[in-house]
């Protein structure tokens, strides 16, 4: 088995052992290196009560390569390109290390949903109402979007 498989059968396990509340991650029936995930919208965020779905895929030099993430739920977020789903986190981009588990990855974007980075955009809009200091009108539209795409959290 090589090592990409041996160590997601390893984080398969420990996510089965430590459930995390705001975090469900499961690979596809068929295929190991693709997985399924939802993320519960953090507490006062714009995001709070809505589930958001994602995709992972994981490339055969997992853990050396980072994953590839993307949400499928469409979600407004300067972080997050609202067409492609696309994330952009530091930590699947300069600063991966193997370390990195797609649990913490999951992490990580819960991190950048509570707190977005207006200076490293992906979508314009939304990092352009941020930047312009309209915190409430930026909370206002992902709250509308959160209402329009994604799931009611149960």
């Amino acid at each position: 088995m090589s090592a990409c498989k041996s160590r997601l059968i390893i984080e398969l396990k420990d996510s089965s052992r430590n459930k995390d509340n705001d975090i469900r991650l499961a690979p596809s029936e068929n295929d190991l290196m693709y997985w399924n995930g939802e993320i519960v919208g953090p507490d006062e965020t714009p995001y709070e009560g809505f589930v958001f779905k994602i995709e992972i895929i994981v490339s055969p030099q997992y853990p050396i390569l980072p994953p590839s993430v993307k949400f499928l739920t469409p979600i407004f977020h300067p972080n997050i390109n609202f067409l492609t789903g696309e994330v952009c986190i530091d930590v699947i981009k300069d600063n991966w290390t193997p370390a990195w588990t797609l649990h913490a990855v999951c992490r990580a974007i819960i991190s950048i949903l509570c707190d977005p980075n207006p200076n490293s955009p992906l979508n314009c809009d939304a990092g352009n109402i941020l930047r312009c200091g309209d915190k409430k009108g930026f909370n206002n539209m992902a709250k509308m979007y959160s209402l329009e795409y994604a799931s009611k959290y149960k």
